[in-house]
């Protein structure tokens, strides 16, 4: 019986990516967050919770927040990944906007995702092209590390899934069994 559990919710791949390095690694189960009713929590004294960030929220983090109260017993870890390199404050940005109240106090790890323009959504491109456009308008110097990474991706296909990324979190679990 495994004793850790992944959730994710991957839109393009890359956080699918890190569960299976997870699993490769831990030896645990893992499931799409979509899947979440089928899994007997009792079985895992860990879960991890793996979305992307996008406009700075953490997909699939509304499952957590719906089931907390039945989880709060277990060890929680969250895993946002995204195509940022990573920076302290826009992390703490982040936790500030996801991790309120019950989860204030969950720990939460950084992965470096992907980045490719051309299998996003017409939605999604659209979206990251309006940004792209506000933020060329602003002075460099004022621009956070993250919009200069946008700028710098334009048009490109980019990945930087690495398991360097996730190596904090394998150290955390271990130091916690």
């Amino acid at each position: 019986m495994n004793k850790v559990l992944v959730l994710y919710k991957s839109k393009y791949g890359a956080t699918k990516k890190y569960a299976a390095m997870l699993k490769e690694e831990l030896c645990c189960d893992i499931f799409e967050i979509t899947n979440y009713k089928k899994v007997l929590f009792e079985r895992y004294d860990w879960i991890i919770f793996a979305g992307a960030i996008y406009a700075g929220g953490i997909a699939g983090l509304d499952i957590l927040r719906k089931n907390y109260k039945n989880l709060r017993h277990k060890k929680i870890i969250i895993l946002c990944v995204g195509a940022s390199p990573f920076d302290e404050e826009a992390i703490e940005e982040v936790k500030t906007r996801n991790l309120k109240g019950d989860l204030k106090n969950i720990p939460l790890f950084y992965a470096r995702g992907a980045w490719n323009e051309r299998s996003m959504t017409f939605k999604d491109r659209t979206l990251c092209k309006m940004l792209q456009k506000m933020i060329s308008k602003r002075d460099t110097a004022s621009c956070k590390t993250w919009m200069k990474e946008l700028l710098c991706v334009q048009g490109q296909a980019c990945d930087w899934i690495d398991k360097k990324y996730i190596i904090p979190l394998f150290k955390h679990i271990r130091a916690q069994q």
